[in-house]
């Protein structure tokens, strides 16, 4: 449906690793465009592990349907990696949950390389772009259908 928004989104993005998120941030913008969807907020953040706050606040408003999350946790020396990953990803879940809204995560690591998440980092923003979309517009087909057996 050229022209025709079909959901509304906000991009969330870590900008750690920032060589690697900036590319995640372009290409997950782009491709957004690309399905019909209007990125109506957006917000750059110092780290992954900041992402939940603002997500918080993006979700809780009107001009937003989905959020996409965006940031390369990468390996380190320690467990640190793993530790950050766990946590924002269930924070996500969690605030995904509390809006009823879908949120997709498209943040690679743990355990990747600075090179893996390089190499990834277009594909990770396409499919959290496109994981936003089929969730919206799966979500509204679930509440009409939903609305209709309740009459």
């Amino acid at each position: 449906m050229p022209g025709r928004t079909k959901a509304r989104a906000a991009i969330v993005c870590s900008e750690f690793n920032e060589e690697i998120t900036s590319r995640m941030f372009s290409r997950a913008t782009e491709r957004c465009r690309e399905n019909g969807m209007a990125v109506t907020a957006t917000c750059i953040v110092p780290g992954a592990f900041d992402i939940p706050l603002f997500l918080d606040l993006l979700l809780s408003r009107r001009d937003v349907d989905c959020a996409i999350t965006l940031g390369a946790i990468v390996k380190g020396d320690t467990d640190h990696d793993s530790v950050i990953a766990r946590e924002v990803a269930s924070s996500v879940v969690g605030l995904s949950l509390k809006h009823g809204k879908p949120v997709a995560l498209g943040i690679s690591g743990p355990g990747m390389t600075w090179e893996q998440a390089s190499d990834r980092a277009e594909e990770y923003a396409v499919r959290a772009a496109d994981a936003a979309m089929k969730m919206t517009l799966t979500l509204r087909k679930m509440r009409r259908a939903r609305r209709r057996n309740a009459e």
